[in-house]
């Protein structure tokens, strides 16, 4: 059995309590690994991180919901809003409904590759401001379902905007791994947060990372972690004796988190296989979400934004007056009625863009770039010759 295991790996069990994926740990997660994940966030931003403002968690999901719970009590008498992303990530206004909180919408600019405008963030927060006590914004950084990667710029326009208006700061960074554009380069809010002077360097931030994207896509095994900057103390205090009712995240996930933060270093007996299978995973996704926006952008009545990270394309599509018709009269949204056709005469399954939001009256779709050349290849001729049908059927 002995010869099974990498050496170096060998040593890390010892720091495991129980010794066993069975046993409970820690509401928080295996010291040992929250320990490894600061190291990580120091090699990446440059800047100390401490081990005790890191949780571990059953994927992203979990962490952000757990933060977003402490904005269920209303403020003077107004329920709580959270400004979103539009388009976003769906887990975001499902949980708002859940918990009761308002969630007030801004748009982000598919013109200018999706970027947050501020002036965009300023009309958002006044309208919701009539009916809610805004409190916190979320930013989805790469983005998810637009793929796009913000500018070191706008993220310090974010944080200035978010000091301003008193908000804490949710920033979903769980493709930070996933970055494909030359011109791109991902920059954590709290690396730019920590090198911006006084006070916009002391805004409260709650960053999300997942062992579900990257390189690595272990999505069924719940692992992830979250890490929190300037909350007060008490109201800190109070977030983890709400998630010690909880027990603990998955053995197993914090495990993986484990592999993500403590990657084999060169020199290692395990670095060689690692880096060789991780570079290969990230070049072919490279491949891919160029592909993909070469082939939409090729079709008539399309327009997709460049894939600059994440793991999806979200391109617009101008549909007939016909369709559009023809999906109101079976009671569909436009790009709802266009997926199920597709899903119908191809196989074929997107999501529609109204399930992420969208601007009214434009019409989207998010697809995946996660399938192997060979078959993307399949897949997006299959695309073309449905919808050069489709436009033909309801021209």
């Amino acid at each position: 059995m002995s010869g099974l295991y990498v050496d170096d790996y060998k040593v890390s069990v010892k720091y495991c309590s129980g010794q066993s994926v069975g046993s409970y740990t820690m509401s928080y997660g295996i010291e040992m690994i929250r320990r490894h994940v600061a190291e990580y966030i120091e090699q990446r931003d440059g800047h100390k991180a401490n081990w005790q403002d890191i949780c571990l968690t059953a994927g992203a999901s979990t962490g952000i919901k757990h933060v977003l719970e402490l904005f269920c009590n209303e403020v003077d008498c107004k329920p709580t809003g959270i400004m979103i992303p539009i388009p976003q990530y769906p887990l975001y206004s499902a949980t708002l409904t859940e918990f009761g909180i308002g969630d007030i919408k801004y748009y982000l600019d598919e013109d200018n590759g999706w970027a947050l405008n501020i002036s965009e963030l300023e009309r958002a927060y006044e309208e919701g401001s009539k009916t809610h006590a805004v409190r916190a914004i979320v930013v989805i950084n790469p983005g998810n379902p637009t793929g796009q990667v913000l500018k070191r710029g706008n993220i310090e326009e974010i944080i200035k905007f978010a000091h301003k208006k008193k908000l804490l700061i949710f920033a979903d960074e769980v493709y930070q791994a996933n970055v494909y554009d030359k011109d791109s380069k991902f920059f954590s809010f709290k690396k730019v947060m920590t090198e911006m002077s006084s006070p916009h360097n002391c805004v409260e931030l709650a960053s999300f990372m997942s062992i579900s994207k990257g390189y690595t896509g272990e999505c069924g095994l719940r692992g992830g972690w979250m890490e929190l900057c300037n909350l007060d103390p008490g109201v800190q205090e109070n977030l983890y004796k709400a998630m010690s009712a909880m027990l603990c995240p998955p053995t197993i996930g914090q495990i993986v988190v484990d592999c993500v933060a403590k990657t084999p270093a060169c020199g290692e007996p395990s670095y060689e296989l690692w880096n060789q299978e991780k570079c290969a995973i990230l070049d072919s996704l490279k491949e891919r979400s160029v592909m993909i926006v070469k082939a939409f952008n090729s079709m008539k009545g399309f327009k997709c934004n460049m894939v600059q990270g994440a793991m999806y394309a979200f391109p617009r599509i101008e549909l007939p007056e016909k369709a559009i018709a023809a999906a109101k009269a079976e009671g569909k949204s436009p790009d709802v009625f266009y997926a199920f056709k597709l899903l119908e005469q191809s196989g074929i399954c997107i999501v529609p863009g109204s399930g992420f939001g969208q601007r009214p009256g434009t019409y989207h779709f998010r697809t995946t770039i996660l399938p192997q050349k060979p078959l993307l290849k399949e897949m997006l001729n299959i695309f073309q010759n449905f919808h050069k049908k489709f436009a033909e059927q309801y021209a």
